[in-house]
């Protein structure tokens, strides 16, 4: 069997190519002039990321000698283990960023919570596949399915991470829907992302936006309960947006919600990341000021120019296209994944790769969003092109599993 011919290349390239933009804006962003106004251990994360990233090149091929079931049978033991890990985190984990999210094993800094995305995508995907139909009948199924994504993200919330608690929450309505689970519910799953969101601009954009998505839910599925459902959890969600800024959120959250309502208000304070995000995206013009020529960048007025707006490093210094570029190896990625998933026919193949299809994006649009003003800045990093050991190995981890999956399509053995 000539296997070259059946791996998925295009995926690999893909990944290659987002890496190696990595690799050039961290350069940029801490070797650069820049370096001059950085301490030495962040002059020191273009190394490491080099380190990463061999380390997740030899996990990406050794996932590929595994066989596609133990996937599927260690999916419970590993996300067990990886909610063990994540509670250790909670009572001795390291505080950084405000948020408890680092266990040190040994010599090794690790973020649990990033292993933890891939385990709850396992996990649950191995679940709904002994569950095939989560209709309205089934409803229950989907109900457990839902506690499997909530247990981690309640974790993570106690971890003070909200962004990566978003994040596992952003996928649930992705992962029931390709099981099965009606538009109508699945609309009414992702109205209270749909609510916050306006309400923190404005509790007029919430009402609004609870009646509309109140009338689609009818349009969709027909059942007065399930529309009168969605009015009352837009009405909680609205209140709980205000009670959570007001009295539930630090005093840091708070910040970053009125800097993305109004960040002119306070621009050498809250509103400073994202007036400078957005100054360094729009000065970059059509080709960029050029390699290390960022004025943004080099003279730091961005703040961690090496994780969360590492974009804007890359809009300005290589300009529209080259930002453009990034985001078109993004949307083959995607693409690419969301075809394969289509093309196998094993429910727990389809849902792997489907799940670490929305994380991707989840991440991508988080990350595109908050460094561009239109989104809160939660502190999401941009998949494997953000300085990060813990999230690139569980990112090319995910990739693993899918090229895997998809190479042994043709002899897809497993429990349904």
């Amino acid at each position: 069997m000539e296997w070259y011919k059946h791996f998925d290349w295009l995926v690999v390239l893909c990944w290659i190519l987002l890496s190696v933009a990595g690799l050039i804006a961290i350069y940029s962003a801490t070797l650069g002039p820049v370096s001059q106004f950085l301490p030495a251990y962040i002059q020191n994360n273009f190394n490491n990321q080099l380190i990463w990233i061999g380390l997740s090149a030899v996990a990406l091929i050794s996932v590929q000698f595994v066989q596609p079931r133990v996937f599927q049978q260690l999916s419970y033991l590993f996300y067990f283990i990886c909610i063990l890990l994540a509670i250790a985190t909670v009572f001795w984990g390291i505080e950084a960023g405000g948020a408890r999210r680092w266990l040190v094993i040994g010599s090794v800094r690790i973020q649990i919570s990033e292993l933890l995305k891939l385990a709850t995508i396992l996990v649950v995907a191995n679940y709904l596949t002994s569950r095939r139909d989560i209709s309205t009948e089934h409803i229950g199924s989907a109900v457990v399915a839902v506690i499997l994504m909530l247990i981690p993200s309640f974790i993570i919330i106690l971890q003070n991470d909200t962004g990566t608690a978003l994040v596992l929450l952003a996928i649930i309505p992705v992962m029931l829907f390709w099981s099965g689970l009606p538009y109508g519910i699945s609309l009414f799953l992702i109205s209270p992302a749909i609510i916050a969101y306006f309400s923190v601009i404005n509790w007029k954009l919430g009402v609004l936006f609870t009646i509309l998505l109140a009338i689609g839910v009818f349009i969709i599925q027909k059942r007065l309960w399930l529309t009168t459902s969605t009015v009352i959890v837009g009405i909680l969600v609205m209140i709980g947006v205000q009670v959570a800024i007001n009295h539930v959120l630090k005093p840091h959250q708070q910040a970053r919600i009125e800097a993305f309502v109004n960040p002119a208000l306070d621009p050498q304070g809250a509103g400073w990341n994202v007036l400078q995000s957005k100054t360094a995206i729009g000065s970059g013009g059509l080709w960029g000021k050029g390699f290390l020529e960022g004025t943004q960048t080099q003279l730091r007025f961005l703040p961690e120019q090496w994780t969360d707006f590492i974009f804007p490093v890359i809009a300005e210094e290589f300009g529209f296209f080259g930002a453009g570029g990034l985001l078109i190896v993004f949307l083959v990625l995607l693409l690419r994944l969301l075809r394969n998933s289509e093309e196998h026919k094993h429910p727990f193949a389809q849902l792997v790769m489907i799940g670490v299809t929305a994380i991707l994006l989840v991440h991508l649009v988080i990350n595109l969003g908050s460094g561009m003003g239109l989104l809160p800045v939660i502190g999401l990093p941009l998949p494997f092109v953000s300085y990060g050991g813990s999230a690139f190995i569980s990112y090319t981890l995910m990739i693993a599993i899918c090229l895997n999956l998809d190479f042994n399509k043709r002899n897809f053995r497993l429990h349904s």
